[in-house]
């Protein structure tokens, strides 16, 4: 480029920062940056989080990214079952999937605790601050980095047993075949429920045929926007635990976006965990209102003897946890000492 053409583009470039704008030299990485990731999610379609959780991030990203970054979104099973997501985004098969961690506790140290331990916390505020503030996430993500990944939590939410019928007695909670995932198995199967696995997508059809007698998908929106009420009216309270869904992203896929996508990006995910949090326990409201009038749930507490095993439970599955390693020990002690201030001793 000879002298003459440089100096012009210099006052020229000059010039729009005159007027306020920013330089077209700043832009011009937005500006060539098609990004498309996509994102397997645990969730089918119908789910009221697929919407509420990953739709909005995908639409709000484009928006901040003025159409740069995009996400294409995929329900459960379209490319993965949900058990494989934590594999396909380490591998890059897909830059970012939204899963739950209790899906995969063997493939992070953390995972278990990461999830949420059954019984311990009991809002979701505390799990947030137990997540965010204490520094629970922060570890995950060192253990992460190994694997070439990171983890962001969507939202923490209440997960709720829906049941198609009460346990008439102690002796017959071995019969209640329920649908769970991650630590919740271990948690029923040691207060005497028979808990077992249902990919979210078949998990209308295996309780309406009577494959499971029970299941837990969130909760009262869960239940709502998978149609579960349909044919499970008892809705059961107090909630199990307080859980994350998270985000897992491709350390790579990431590493390549330009800096401008990057910061957008973790500053909207940080910013929706916050967010969908509150909006979750307001839909839980609204969706249990619908739920008695127009469905006739039963919002039905857990008889003493299930409260009892459960509360047993808790403390046996917090045990477990902190055996698995030093950082599992770690986070586990903060965990109950977190708890202890609540006034809630766990250990």
């Amino acid at each position: 480029m000879d002298n003459k053409r440089r100096n012009t583009l210099k006052a020229s470039a000059a010039g729009v920062g005159a007027l306020g704008l920013a330089p077209f030299v700043i832009t011009s990485a937005r500006a060539q940056s098609k990004v498309t990731w996509r994102l397997q999610s645990h969730y089918p379609r119908v789910s009221t989080s697929f919407e509420g959780s990953l739709r909005v991030i995908a639409n709000e990203l484009e928006r901040r990214t003025d159409g740069g970054f995009k996400i294409e979104l995929h329900g459960s099973g379209e490319i993965s079952s949900a058990v494989q997501i934590f594999d396909i985004v380490k591998r890059g098969v897909v830059e970012i999937g939204g899963t739950h961690p209790g899906y995969h506790l063997g493939d992070a140290e953390l995972f278990g605790l990461y999830t949420g331990v059954p019984g311990v916390l009991q809002s979701p505020w505390e799990l947030n601050y137990y997540t965010k503030r204490l520094g629970l996430e922060a570890a995950v993500n060192e253990e992460l980095r190994k694997q070439g990944m990171f983890a962001a939590a969507l939202m923490a939410y209440p997960l709720e047993l829906l049941l198609r019928r009460l346990p008439e007695s102690d002796q017959g909670l071995g019969t209640l075949k329920v649908h769970s995932a991650g630590t919740l198995l271990t948690y029923l199967n040691e207060a005497g429920i028979a808990a077992q696995h249902v990919d979210g997508a078949e998990l209308y059809a295996a309780l309406s045929t009577g494959v499971i007698e029970g299941a837990t998908w969130g909760a009262a929106q869960g239940a709502l926007s998978m149609k579960l009420w349909e044919v499970a009216k008892f809705q059961m309270r107090p909630a199990l635990a307080l859980v994350n869904d998270v985000l897992l992203v491709n350390m790579k896929a990431f590493e390549k976006l330009p800096q401008e996508y990057q910061t957008i990006f973790t500053n909207l995910v940080q910013e929706r965990y916050f967010v969908r949090t509150q909006e979750y326990l307001l839909g839980e409201i609204l969706a249990t209102r619908t739920g008695v009038d127009d469905f006739d749930v039963q919002v039905t507490q857990f008889p003493d003897y299930i409260a009892e095993r459960l509360r047993l439970a808790s403390r046996t599955i917090l045990e477990k946890e902190m055996k698995k390693g030093e950082l599992a020990r770690e986070w586990g002690e903060k965990l109950a000492n977190f708890a202890a201030e609540l006034g809630r001793p766990v250990l």
